[in-house]
């Protein structure tokens, strides 16, 4: 999602087609509450603004892979054969630069709130942070080197997080560690190390950053096995203290931090909101009844938005106009005692299943 006014909503299937759609939030004479216009050329091939490719053989594409620029001019993405990190002009459909430093393929991509830098993780073990350039305020690119060439990791990385304000950089990889580097100097501050009762290494293929510097780590075995806690998230404070785990019956695919909850979406098909502190359920996940492939909050935090693997998007609802007008997020909206409403996807209904 940009930040503007419209919003525009940035999607990327996996035919690699990129649609660019309007979102406005809070039309009053529309039960909804929001208005999609839903971009035409998506469909069209003469229009089709379709991505250089190919990604690297045998490469899971995630979310992780792209990220939008705040004015949802640029698109950067990864995962490409050549090591690459490209950046894509939304307005023109075409690729502007080419950046090549990393020595593997780029497996995760995450910028900061306030868009002025970007860091991506490589199967080569390494982070690097890159700073978007821009003209007058508004992002034109890429860098065309790093500002920092993070280390430490045995591993691949596979999650990336930033925080400008806090200067902080995450990396979670394959070896089962969280590393947080300092941004402005590329200092090395600490290790986290997700508890679990087996020895069977863990993997980070989730993590996300809170406004305050809470990390959020989802952990996953990914040997064939039974324990317990095979899925599960992780919560520390800014300072590397561990504060707490949930086991997950699920496997997660994406996760966001809103306010004070937890947002995650599974490949099970179920949307999960959480308290931030106490990791518990704020209500009954809902059943998408198809694997999700991404979350995301519109700024407003009025609804979120769900990419499913079948092409949908679902479009959740949290609150009314009337009692969203603060632009903050009411707590008795996301208790249990008041279910999300369900609004149609497209240009067909789509009801979820409340499950128990």
């Amino acid at each position: 999602m940009s930040q503007g006014s419209p919003e525009l909503l940035i999607t990327v299937n996996m035919n690699y087609i990129v649609g660019t759609h309007g979102w406005l939030p809070y039309d009053r004479n529309i039960s909804n509450y929001f208005t999609f216009i839903k971009d035409q050329t998506v469909t069209n091939p003469k229009t089709q603004r379709i991505m250089n490719g190919p990604f690297a053989p045998g490469l899971e594409i995630t979310s992780k892979l792209f990220i939008v620029s705040h004015d949802a001019k640029l698109l950067f993405s990864a995962g490409h054969w050549d090591n690459s990190i490209q950046v894509m002009s939304l307005t023109k459909g075409k690729i502007i630069s080419h950046n090549i430093r990393h020595m593997d393929i780029v497996t995760c991509l995450a910028t900061d709130y306030c868009g002025i830098h970007l860091i991506s993780g490589s199967r080569d073990t390494t982070c690097m942070i890159w700073q978007i350039t821009q003209q007058g305020g508004v992002p034109v690119g890429l860098a065309s080197k790093p500002f920092q060439i993070l280390y430490g990791h045995t591993d691949e990385v596979l999650s990336v997080g930033i925080s400008t304000e806090l200067d902080m950089a995450v990396s979670g990889s394959r070896d089962g560690t969280v590393i947080i580097h300092t941004i402005q100097k590329g200092q090395y501050m600490r290790t986290l190390r997700p508890p679990s009762e087996s020895s069977v290494l863990l993997t980070v293929p989730n993590l996300a950053i809170s406004w305050e510097g809470h990390i959020v780590i989802y952990s996953s075995i990914e040997e064939k096995t039974n324990l317990k806690d095979k899925n599960a998230l992780h919560l520390f404070s800014i300072n590397g203290k561990y504060l707490g785990s949930q086991v997950l019956t699920e496997q997660v695919s994406d996760v966001c931090i809103t306010g004070e909850h937890i947002i995650t979406g599974s490949l099970q098909g179920f949307l999960s909101i959480r308290n931030l502190h106490s990791l518990n359920l704020s209500m009954n996940p809902l059943a998408m009844r198809m694997p999700i492939h991404c979350v995301c909050v519109t700024k407003e935090y009025s609804h979120i938005l769900v990419g499913l693997e079948d092409g949908k998007l679902i479009v959740v609802g949290v609150g009314k106009p009337a009692e969203m007008r603060s632009g903050q997020l009411s707590r008795k909206l996301w208790g249990s005692s008041k279910r999300l409403s369900q609004i149609s996807a497209g240009e067909t209904e789509y009801n979820t299943q409340d499950f128990k």
